[in-house]
């Protein structure tokens, strides 16, 4: 359709889900059956047909300064719903809560005679998927990691501009072991961007392994998977809040945009306010449980209930009887992993009498710290040059006959004879169980990294932090702790304990 200035991925999106396209001349000759909007803007008066206007985000909640009646809330404005006198009313104002209904009444009388309050066909999906939140966080790679995701709408007001160094400087922060960071960015401020300048901007962040957030369905995913949400005045929080009670932080500085007693105003003033990126743990720790959730309920009514109020209006309009059979909500598909992950990392590390506190943080973000550890095969010549500690994962399985593969002692080895800078080099052979060799050291150690059980669930740390606690460990003692009996490596408010003894020629063999 002509006349958005961001339409730039909706035909791709369109295209993804296999939907059929016209060119708008063509759907402006014909006649409909039904036409369904999602907006009352724009040239959709020109399609013939009964229009039936669903949902859009979360209730009403900002006003855009310079469009359309002055200080009307976007979606209700009469210049919209009504274009002129001589148009008639959409066949159907579908509504989430009765307070809109109201609010619809004020606005535009004509146009409140069909409204219908149906719920909301989006937070429908999500409470239907809530049950999937631990496969989300599976396939975002969150682990035992808080998941804090931060949502930006769009405009001058939107968290990315008004705050756009947000994202890395929390990376900067937050401890990587401990927490995960993901953004939600409105399809708007999308298609304004385009992906590379967004991504451009973001680089920082990417880098140190901020998951961006599909803008179709998945991002509603991602919210599924959250611990905590830190939000502008964007209705993602609206549905964050009404699916969950986990804590929400408010990012949004005043302006002409957030209606004052609108459902959004009312759950931002009632949550935390967000100062520097060094805040964010107090932030989230003043939430008081039950806040956010409260607040949320003023924007949605018949949970649950959505598609099948829909569909009895729907149908009704066509003058067809529904079908018989329940037809339940599309569950949200898995959202996708960090298109990139942090390769090497200034660990800050507290060497106590029992063990190693270890903070990781990706490297350049920060202060250094005792020891900048280094992932081999995936970070710069230069980084892994300046590695106090290096390391190599698994390769995968070479496909071609006559592979050749280190043994985890002659890698090692093999680094420390490279890489003149490097006390240390390790490599992983799986989860539990890691190679390591210190320079000026004849023999290796086997490195024992031991789960942790938590109310039925098993605990494990990235071995890597493992390593560095070991290395941390060794920098200070020289040799395995006494009573060959292990040190505990600290992340945060978890300790692991981590074997450390002379690795045996099985283990050192072993191929990587």
């Amino acid at each position: 359709m002509p006349g958005s200035d961001f339409g730039i991925d909706a035909l791709s999106v369109i295209d993804d889900v296999g939907g059929p396209t016209l060119p708008w001349d063509e759907a402006c000759r014909r006649t409909f059956d039904l036409v369904l909007t999602a907006s009352p803007k724009g040239e959709l008066s020109l399609l013939s047909g009964q229009h039936v206007l669903l949902p859009h985000g979360a209730g009403f909640n900002k006003s855009i300064p310079g469009e359309g009646s002055p200080d009307s809330a976007s979606g209700l404005d009469p210049e919209y719903l009504l274009p002129s006198d001589d148009d008639a009313p959409a066949a159907l104002y579908a509504l989430a809560h009765p307070d809109q209904v109201a609010r619809l009444a004020a606005a535009s009388p004509r146009a409140a005679e069909r409204a219908k309050v149906i719920g909301d066909p989006t937070l429908e999906r999500i409470l239907a998927s809530l049950s999937l939140r631990d496969g989300y966080r599976r396939a975002l790679g969150t682990g035992s990691r808080t998941l804090i995701v931060l949502a930006s709408t769009w405009g001058p007001e939107c968290l990315l501009r008004r705050r756009p160094g947000l994202p890395a400087e929390l990376a900067a922060h937050l401890p990587y072991d401990e927490y995960q960071l993901a953004l939600i960015v409105h399809p708007n401020e999308r298609s304004l961007l385009g992906r590379y300048e967004l991504t451009e901007r973001l680089s920082p962040a990417l880098d140190a392994g901020l998951v961006l957030a599909g803008p179709y369905e998945e991002w509603a995913s991602v919210l599924i998977a959250a611990d905590a949400l830190i939000t502008d005045h964007g209705s993602t929080a609206m549905y964050y809040s009404a699916a969950s009670d986990r804590p929400v932080v408010n990012a949004h500085r005043a302006g002409a945009e957030l209606i004052p007693g609108s459902p959004m105003d009312v759950l931002l003033r009632q949550v935390p306010e967000l100062g520097p990126a060094e805040t964010v743990q107090e932030a989230l720790a003043a939430y008081r449980p039950g806040t956010g959730h409260a607040a949320a309920q003023a924007g949605f009514a018949a949970r649950g209930e959505s598609s099948s109020r829909l569909r009895t209006e729907v149908y009704a309009l066509l003058g067809l009887a529904p079908p018989a059979h329940h037809v339940p909500p599309r569950l949200l598909p898995s959202p996708s992993a960090a298109t990139r992950t942090p390769a090497a990392f200034d660990v800050h590390a507290t060497v106590s009498e029992d063990g190693v506190l270890v903070d990781r943080r990706p490297a350049g973000m920060g202060p250094p710290g005792h020891h900048l550890a280094v992932e081999y095969g995936a970070a710069s010549e230069q980084l892994v040059r300046s590695a106090g500690l290096l390391y190599c994962r698994p390769s995968q399985p070479s496909p071609t006959a006559g592979e050749v593969a280190w043994t985890a002692a002659g890698w090692a080895r093999h680094a420390l004879s490279e890489y003149s800078g490097c006390r240390s080099a390790a490599a992983v052979i799986t989860t539990g169980l890691c190679v390591l060799k210190v320079r000026g050291d004849d023999g290796a150690y086997a490195v024992h990294v031991e789960s942790r059980y938590e109310d039925g669930r098993i605990v494990r740390v990235d071995p890597a932090a493992a390593l560095s606690a070991v290395h941390a460990w060794l920098s200070a003692h020289r040799g395995v702790p006494d009573g060959q009996s292990g040190l505990n490596c600290v992340i945060g408010d978890r300790t692991f304990h981590v074997l450390l003894r002379p690795a045996t020629d099985e283990e050192a063999g072993q191929a990587v």
